[in-house]
């Protein structure tokens, strides 16, 4: 099997930069191979992607050594247009990949650079709309999609071109997780077909079917090898911020023999050495509304349909959610659960039916008075950060409600401490990381102190670390009393951090009740494109009712 990417001593330090992106990486991809890359923020994941097909060194200029041969061709000594015909490559940042008037033509307008025939280009778009599950959609407009849709869509329009080596940058951030198996499935039809598969993720689930698993820390490469070898490292996991497989950690919590990294591999070890005994899952039913008491949101009958493209998102929703919870809301991409959300707020106004907050219709309030008793954060949180400084970003909201300068600046101050960006005040806000922009982002909410905090994807596109960080950060001002809801596709993020899930399909409520019997109700949540994390799979085979790691071992321990 000859070798389809060499990389050799490559260094690159970003102009401007004092520390290197790209240390003296060495490493060997062979035609035909799925390789996972995985490693905190700022590891050099992403300019490794750009090396790969040369917008390091020609786009992103800097200082450049060593070489990256790939197919035979030094990257560095051609054009990116040039390796685009050899290298796909779907940005972090996938919006910004997206330009086209239709879905059609974004699919089309690789193929048709490539000076292919019109029967070619035809094929080409038919086959990918169909395999990233947007072929009824492909007239519409790239700005009118979800989120997961405009993902799909990237990562569609690069299939397109059919490289030989495919550079995946994170490309299942805002998938659902069917969606994360269709794109994971990619891997086997490079497989069949000789071609090649660079796959940045956080998620170790996504690891376990790769071939080879790098794992990067500082711009260096810490450790290479087979998943089965670096997925059992749990020291060198946590020093690179990767998050440690599940199963591996049950099994070493529990003194089990044998390292599984996948629900497969850990449930025929515990039939063989029979660990533990399975009991019959005893849970709640589905719960039609919240836990009792006050509603401090609630939807009565409603319809949401965008007026310009006459799609209806929101098909009659009643839903109540009561002050102090914490609530997940899940769906596959386009289920309308950003339009649910939108409508907390006021940003959205219903199409008919009704959005109260404590009792009074949104259209009743003023924006300014909505703003004060429902914050929402964005699932990008560049949609809504503008200022020039940290400082004058987090303040912008009290400036609007007249509050003092002085009082301005405590605010400020102690909101910063609660999301740990104490000292921030005058940095630039998109100078920042992406975790930091959305802490950010968050802090900017919490300075006006509303009761209901709405945040839709607050872990998309940051390392474990992060993710943990912003949940317990949420988790804090849950218990602090702030009604919380998180629109998310991590099902370990929903399962560990909210008491209840609502769970939309097609614009409808699917399931709502308590998180641990939504995801007991599997067939069900099938129906709407979801299952649930691989330790929620072990704990409904088990018959456990546990949420984590720490409550399986609990629980298996007092059997």
């Amino acid at each position: 099997m000859s070798i389809a990417v060499s990389i050799e001593d490559l260094t690159f330090t970003y102009r401007g930069s004092q520390n290197p992106a790209l240390d003296h990486l060495q490493g060997q991809i062979k035609d035909g191979t799925f390789v996972v890359v995985m490693g905190q923020g700022g590891a050099g994941k992403s300019s490794l992607c750009c090396a790969l097909n040369g917008l390091i060194p020609r786009f992103f200029r800097g200082q450049y050594g060593g070489r990256v041969m790939v197919k035979g061709r030094e990257v560095g000594r051609h054009g990116v247009a040039e390796m685009s015909r050899i290298v796909g490559l779907v940005l972090q940042d996938f919006e910004a990949q997206l330009f086209s008037t239709n879905i059609e033509l974004e699919m089309a307008f690789g193929p048709e650079n490539h000076c292919l025939s019109p029967q070619e280009i035809g094929r080409r778009i038919e086959t990918y709309l169909t395999f990233v599950g947007l072929k009824n959609l492909r007239h519409r407009e790239p700005a009118t999609l979800s989120g997961g849709q405009k993902q799909r869509l990237a990562i569609g329009s690069v299939l397109a071109l059919e490289p030989e080596v495919l550079v995946l940058d994170e490309p299942t951030t805002d998938l659902d997780p069917r969606g994360r198996e269709e794109v994971l499935s990619v891997a086997g039809r490079l497989r069949e077909e000789g071609r090649t598969l660079f796959f940045v993720d956080h998620e170790p689930e996504t690891a376990i079917g790769a071939d080879q698993v790098w794992l990067m820390k500082d711009g260096q490469m810490v450790s290479q090898g087979p998943p089965d070898k670096i997925l059992i490292d749990t020291p060198t996991l946590e020093a690179c911020g990767v998050k440690v497989p599940p199963m591996v950690e049950l099994f070493h919590a529990m003194n089990w023999p044998g390292h599984p990294i996948s629900v497969d591999e850990a449930i025929e070890l515990i039939q063989k050495e029979r660990l533990a005994k399975r009991r019959e899952l005893g849970m709640t039913g589905i719960l039609s509304c919240g836990k009792g008491g006050q509603s401090i949101l609630e939807a009565e009958d409603l319809r949401y349909i965008y007026p310009l493209q006459n799609i209806e998102a929101l098909k009659g929703v009643h839903l109540a959610i009561q002050e102090g919870e914490f609530v997940a809301i899940l769906g596959q991409n386009g289920s309308g659960k950003t339009t649910l959300a939108k409508h907390f707020n006021g940003l959205f106004k219903p199409t008919s039916g009704f959005m109260k907050v404590r009792g009074k219709p949104t259209t009743e309030y003023s924006r300014r008075e909505l703003a004060r008793l429902v914050g929402y954060v964005f699932q990008n949180p560049d949609h809504q950060i503008f200022s020039r400084t940290v400082a004058e970003e987090v303040g912008f909201s009290l400036t609007l409600f007249g509050e003092g300068p002085k009082a301005i600046e405590k605010r400020v101050a102690e909101v910063l401490e609660v999301v740990g960006l104490e000292g921030y005040q005058e940095k630039i806000p998109f100078a920042l990381t992406k975790g930091e922009r959305q802490r950010v982002a968050v802090a900017s909410v919490l300075a006006v102190r509303p009761p209901v905090i709405v945040l839709d994807e607050p872990t998309t596109g940051l390392d474990y670390c992060h993710q943990r960080n912003i949940m317990e950060l949420l988790k804090k001002l849950n218990q602090q009393g702030h009604t919380i809801i998180i629109i998310t596709h991590s099902m370990w993020v929903a399962a560990e951090y909210a008491n209840r899930t609502v769970v939309l399909k097609e614009g409808s409520v699917h399931s709502d009740g308590l998180t641990r019997a939504v995801f007991a109700h599997v067939a069900r949540l099938e129906e709407a494109s979801l299952r649930p994390s691989t330790l929620l799979q072990l704990s409904n085979w088990l018959g456990t009712q546990a949420l984590t790691v720490e409550e399986m071992v609990k629980e298996l321990k007092g059997q």
